[in-house]
């Protein structure tokens, strides 16, 4: 997961800040791709993983 989060965010802050004409940081993408990670763990956390009884 962490790879992933990793990857995807260093790729946004990268386009990003090209869009934006500033200077790229490795920092920002880093500690965004572990926020997303850590919230992603607290969503899968959050939701039933039992099925829903057909009403």
């Amino acid at each position: 997961m962490f790879f992933w989060a990793f990857a995807l965010t260093e790729m946004l802050t990268y386009v990003v800040s090209s869009m934006n004409g500033t200077a790229f940081h490795f920092e920002t993408g880093l500690i965004l791709s572990v926020c997303v990670t850590v919230l992603v763990f607290i969503i899968t956390l959050v939701l039933p993983n039992e099925p829903v009884e057909k009403h």
